[in-house]
């Protein structure tokens, strides 16, 4: 059966990329910068500008996601990272009065799950959860086949989970290496790859940090497949094994028996399961 024609928008921190999805491919991809420092309108007018770049009559929804909570029933965001304008903007609203389309909005993280989920790694999964780990550490939540993402969007905050003395977060995404180590990522990875000890051994100790995280997430929600996302993937190869090594410390034998973790490898996975909101 041929999938309907709809617009997915990815709202990020820095930049706005909208994309034109048919049949599970993007045809058209466009962006631009968030205005920062920008009214409501300003940004409503770049994104406005973005959507009508790549609007057709074929077109049947639009979905949206955002850094943030927004409430999934209204449509309604709020405290949008990097918008300080953007503090309570009914944005489902806005979109709908001008184009004349439903249109849904989630949080980004709920997006990437919701993409994988459809388009990636994940398909064929009842169960999951896509985890990005970059910056933050962000959860989109599979279950039964159905996107749960809670009366505010904000199931799968597994990140504020304290954790140590911090939070799970602090120690389980790129932070820890500047929060523990004063050390930028970027840095620790371009050590890691030149085969430098302190390197390899500090994605060792953030494998086991990230394995204690998804044990949480093993008691909270009986999963069989978790896809990981994020700048800080592409370190797997410098954390899997200490992070398996925490994972099988978990009571339940059976559950990391049938364990899948995959590495995301599908494109605009954000765009994708933005679009997958309205299909």
């Amino acid at each position: 059966m041929k999938e309907q024609t709809v617009i997915g928008i990815d709202l990020g921190g820095t930049n706005i990329r909208a994309g034109l999805v048919r049949n599970g491919q993007i045809d058209k991809l466009v962006s631009t910068l968030v205005p920062a420092g920008g009214q409501v309108q300003h940004v409503l007018d770049e994104l406005f500008f973005l959507a009508d770049k790549i609007m057709g009559e074929e077109v049947k929804g639009i979905g949206i996601g955002v850094p943030v909570l927004v409430d999934p029933d209204t449509g309604v965001v709020f405290d949008v990272i990097n918008i300080p304008a953007w503090q309570e903007v009914p944005l489902q609203q806005l979109m709908e009065k001008r184009y004349h389309l439903p249109v849904m909005i989630n949080n980004d993280a709920n997006c990437f799950a919701l993409g994988e989920y459809r388009f990636g790694k994940g398909r064929d999964q009842k169960n999951m959860v896509g985890l990005t780990i970059g910056t933050g550490l962000g959860a989109g939540i599979i279950l039964n086949g159905q996107l749960y993402s809670g009366m505010n969007g904000a199931a799968g905050e597994f990140g504020m989970i304290p954790y140590l003395d911090k939070y799970i977060e602090y120690y389980a995404s790129g932070q820890f290496f500047q929060n523990c180590y004063g050390l930028d990522g970027s840095v620790v990875y371009q050590q890691a790859l030149n085969g430098e000890e302190k390197g390899i051994r500090l994605y060792q100790e953030f494998g086991r940090h990230l394995g204690n995280a998804i044990k949480t997430i093993l008691y909270a929600l009986d999963l069989e497949c978790i896809v990981l996302g994020g700048s800080v993937r592409h370190a797997f190869p410098y954390f899997s094994a200490a992070m398996w090594e925490q994972i099988k410390t978990l009571a339940f034998s059976r559950t990391v028996k049938q364990l899948k973790i995959e590495i995301s490898d599908l494109e605009n996975s954000a765009i994708l399961g933005a679009a997958g909101l309205v299909l």
